[in-house]
């Protein structure tokens, strides 16, 4: 991210310490880049559109309404409807070393739009087909595709193109179904006896999160508790969910480790990665990177700075 965002710090003004805002227009969207160069608190931003605010360096304390507070690291973001407050601590920031995090406000229209075609071409199990975006705030963590869109929106946003509307309809088009996704995935699984018909793939995202540091779990032993083949299981699980077991398995694994590492600076990669679950750091290595868009080390550096 930081070579994404190269043309971008040789070229903007820094006129506030605190929330220094850059802006970038296109048709259907506006990007707002925000860098803080010092501690702060109660930080109040307020947007007229519906944004996906994306952290890109440091560490932020949101307060969001209905939301316990929570610390908001790179790879992590927020979608908020509009005329909502975020109110923001920041803890680490320096003038060497800012907190980044980009706010990216979407046009109502175009997401009325692509959310008509989306409940017209998808249903969920059959469970339902008029899926929108929450009128309430909501925290994404772990979200790889919605990572890797905000990268390719921030380098088009950022450089000059001459498709570069065209390009950024695209993208913002594919970014509100991730979001419409990643809702209906989200209510699923966390209210896996009501939504799935076949309760025995919410007995066994119970069982993950129950046993998730069990290094011993596997998709063989995850079928047997579904009582079902190997094969079917597979397909079972990916149709209701869209993803597959194993990578489930490790979002979920990750998402515990990228705790561990918040919590405390002493532990190795190593130990991370076994205290998660894994059996190779190698693998948890990779793993990681897929999922964050940078290693555990570098995410650990990341965050560490001044987290107590």
């Amino acid at each position: 991210m930081k070579q994404l965002l190269k043309h971008h710090t040789n070229t903007r003004k820094i006129t506030t310490l605190v929330e220094n805002k850059t802006t970038y227009n296109a048709k259907y969207a506006e990007l707002n880049i925000y860098e803080t160069f010092e501690e702060a608190e109660k930080v109040v931003l307020k947007f007229d559109y519906p944004v996906i605010a994306s952290m890109l360096s440091g560490k932020k304390v949101m307060h969001l309404n209905g939301m316990t507070p929570f610390d908001f690291f790179p790879g992590e973001s927020v979608v908020m409807p509009a005329q909502k407050d975020m109110v923001i601590d920041f803890p680490i920031a320096t003038k060497n070393t800012p907190t980044q995090c980009l706010a990216l406000g979407l046009d109502a229209h175009k997401i009325e739009e692509v959310v008509q075609y989306f409940n017209h071409q998808v249903a969920i199990e059959n469970e339902n087909n008029d899926w929108a975006l929450d009128n309430a705030a909501s925290h994404l963590t772990n979200n790889t595709d919605v990572n890797i869109l905000v990268e390719r929106l921030v380098h088009t946003f950022t450089n000059n193109n001459k498709s570069k509307d065209v390009l950024l309809d695209l993208m913002i088009q594919e970014l509100i179904i991730r979001l419409l996704q990643t809702k209906a995935k989200s209510i699923i699984l966390t209210n896996c006896d009501s939504m799935i018909d076949d309760t025995r793939i919410g007995l066994v995202i119970k069982y993950i999160k129950e046993n998730l540091t069990d290094k011993a779990m596997n998709v063989e032993l995850l079928a047997e508790k579904a009582c079902l083949s190997s094969s079917h299981f597979h397909k079972k699980f990916k149709n209701t969910l869209g993803i597959s077991p194993i990578d489930y398995i490790n979002s979920e694994k990750i998402k515990f480790a990228k705790k561990l590492i918040q919590k405390s600076k002493d532990f190795t990669i190593a130990e991370i990665a076994y205290k998660s679950g894994f059996n190779n750091t190698s693998y948890f290595n990779r793993q990681f990177k897929k999922m964050e868009l940078m290693t555990p080390q570098q995410f650990k550096v990341s965050t560490s700075s001044k987290i107590n």
